[in-house]
């Protein structure tokens, strides 16, 4: 007999009531912990992931990771559950993911880790679904990410050397991963949840700087409490100079060359080999085409892999989205960087929207042999809406903007973004800024190089031309006194890989001259177009009907209608030119009319029903209405080569 039962047969009607809602409550208590904190409710474990052989063992058994990537911060946190659960039905048992110091540390010393960046959340999330978690925190984690992942504030100081042992650098580490490594130590295997494995920084063999920062991030690491196997992650070349004592070495490919398997096997004998990253399609770059690889060359690369009893972790598995200005920019072999466009569908086995690819089914149909138990069933994909056009209603000039932006600052010589004195003296990470200065003449404006990394040219509000790495000379037409010029520089992306990041810095990083003479006398004003600064629009009296006729730069706005439960669509910017989109004052991010991007993806949780708020800056032509898609356009294709 329960004890609840004893009990009750000696107390009253009312005293028994009384002592079941006690012990509900004291129920739900429990629930709530084992739910929020899944170590608390650990079951016995005695030895975790292990590499002590050719194969992985876990719990003494041979183990072999089939794992998916799926970053937390490319989808809303409402999708989470969803993209997950689609990856348990795929067959993969390993979830990785990198972790962005960029947005968990916006401002030195200020740190988020709250709504769509909960990561302990993700991880109580994947342990619930039974999915283990190789964790990547970097600090550095590339991802095709701005910077890297890097904070832009680090650039503050001249002298920064990132990614080695220069104490400025890793003062910001430590005080980072102070943060950091106490949220997820709990989540260690050891401790009763899904941590298996955490890597040491990120494709450090490219770039190897400093050979005493592996194992400074390593001791980083340990020392707060990572008692997990430890990994590394490199191509074949950078095998040689990635790895750190203590820590297995894995390598990254797309296309399966058998040297490089032995090459691993030869400087790690009788060790189980791993591919981190099996690329399972490509990021685009504007100006370019979409890339895909074609799902049967896919699948035969990873049969493959699988034969020769190596682990394999899908990168991506489900790529999502660069929301905002956080796409990275790619720069190795070109004469000046090109920046990544904001979708990062990947072509992967689960499309930017959560949808089943032929990759995925090909996927699901292999790694069912590689388990004992039949394979979840399919969760239901997302339902999707092509919503009427929204009609836009009123615009308004960047220059009738400006007065919801911070003070403009005025400076002698041109400031680069990071080093102006906003944010908290953190400086300007992202989005466009505006550079003003009065001139007497017309002439030949040139840029020096060094606008990063282009810049909308304007005499007294009227526009003139573009200037960027490839075009930088200008003709100013000539005119009477004194006018202003204005340079309008946007951060198209920082390079996320190589051995470049020291040079990143945005905006103007230094002179530019008309008639070869040197231009001074700046007024300053950073456009990071957050939330704030978006939404505060709103309130301003300059808007003006769209019966004037708009001039450019200019933010247009218009509502969006959802009569029902809000669905999953695509926007599509068909005789617009380049800008941003905000819906709800949530960042959509870029779009550009060059592609191969031509929508962008809107989530539905992003939405409400009724009246949704739709703002567009556009840089220099707007067609008046915005147009709604169901699937989306990611342009004309090239196979991955």
């Amino acid at each position: 007999m329960e004890i609840s039962s004893i009990l009750c047969v000696r107390l009253s009607l009312k005293q028994r009531y009384f002592l079941l809602l006690c012990i509900g409550a004291l129920a739900i208590v429990a629930y709530q912990i084992t739910r929020d904190h899944p170590q608390r409710a650990r079951m016995k474990r005695v030895e975790g992931l292990r590499a002590n052989s050719s194969q992985f063992s876990l719990e003494k058994q041979p183990y072999r990771i089939l794992g998916g990537s799926v970053h937390y911060f490319r989808v809303p946190r409402t999708y989470w559950e969803d993209r997950l659960l689609k990856m348990k039905a795929c067959g993969i048992n390993t979830l990785t993911t990198y972790v962005p110091w960029n947005l968990h540390e916006p401002e030195r010393g200020v740190f988020d880790f709250e709504d769509d960046l909960d990561l302990e959340a993700y991880l109580r999330i994947a342990a619930s679904l039974g999915l283990w978690v190789i964790l990547r925190p970097g600090p550095y984690i590339c991802a095709e990410w701005d910077f890297g992942g890097l904070p832009s504030w680090l650039l503050r100081d001249q002298n920064m050397k990132l990614r080695t042992t220069y104490s400025g650098f890793t003062d910001a580490v430590n005080s980072f991963f102070d943060e950091l490594i106490k949220k997820v130590t709990p989540y260690q295997y050891s401790q009763g949840g899904p941590i298996i494995a955490v890597q040491v920084e990120n494709e450090y063999g490219s770039y190897a700087k400093d050979d005493k920062y592996m194992p400074f991030i390593k001791e980083a690491l340990l020392s707060r409490g990572i008692t997990e196997l430890l990994l590394t992650s490199d191509n074949k070349d950078g095998l040689k100079l990635g790895g750190v004592k203590g820590a297995l070495e894995t390598i990254n490919f797309q296309r399966l060359d058998i040297n490089e398997v032995k090459y691993l096997d030869e400087i790690q004998p009788q060790k189980p080999k791993m591919v981190m990253e099996f690329w399972s399609g490509w990021f685009d770059l504007w100006g370019g085409l979409h890339h895909v690889f074609p799902a049967e060359d896919m699948i035969s690369v990873v049969k493959e892999v699988l034969k020769l009893n190596m682990s394999i972790n899908m990168y991506m598995f489900h790529g999502g989205t660069n929301f905002g200005f956080m796409n990275g920019a790619f720069a190795v072999g070109l004469p000046a960087p090109e920046p990544m466009v904001t979708s990062y569908d990947y072509d992967a086995p689960l499309s930017e929207a959560g949808d089943y690819t032929t990759k995925y089914h090909l996927l699901r149909n292999l790694f069912s042999s590689y388990h004992n138990q039949p394979l979840p069933e399919l969760p239901p994909t997302q339902e999707r809406r092509a919503y009427q056009s929204v009609v836009v209603q009123q615009h308004l000039s960047l220059w009738d903007s400006l007065h919801s932006t911070e003070k403009p600052f005025k400076s002698e010589r041109p400031i680069n973004m990071e080093n102006l004195p906003v944010n908290n003296n953190n400086g300007q990470s992202y989005g466009y800024t505006l550079y003003e200065t009065v001139i007497t003449s017309g002439g030949t404006l040139n840029s020096k190089n060094n606008i990063r990394d282009r810049a909308l040219v304007f005499v007294d509000k009227q526009y003139v031309g573009v200037l960027d790495y490839k075009v930088q000379e200008l003709v100013i037409p000539d005119g009477k006194g004194s006018r202003t010029l204005g340079l309008l520089v946007e951060n198209c992306g920082r390079v996320n890989y190589g051995t470049t990041l020291d040079e990143q810095r945005k905006g103007l990083v230094g002179d530019v001259e008309l008639n070869s003479n040197v231009l001074r006398g700046f007024i300053i004003h950073s456009l990071d177009m957050k939330p704030g600064f978006v939404n505060s629009l709103q309130t301003t009296g300059s808007w003006v009907p769209m019966q004037q006729q708009p001039s450019f730069p200019a933010f247009f706005q218009g509502k969006l209608y959802v009569n029902s439960s809000p669905k999953d669509t695509f926007i599509k910017l068909s005789g617009w030119t380049k800008g941003v989109v905000f819906i709800n004052g949530r960042n959509l991010g870029r779009y550009w009319s060059i592609g191969p991007q031509q929508t962008l993806y809107v989530p539905g949780p992003w939405l409400h029903k009724g009246d949704n708020q739709v703002v567009v800056f556009e840089e220099q032509e707007a067609d008046g209405r915005l147009q709604f898609t169901s699937s989306p356009d990611y342009g004309m294709t090239v196979d991955v080569q």
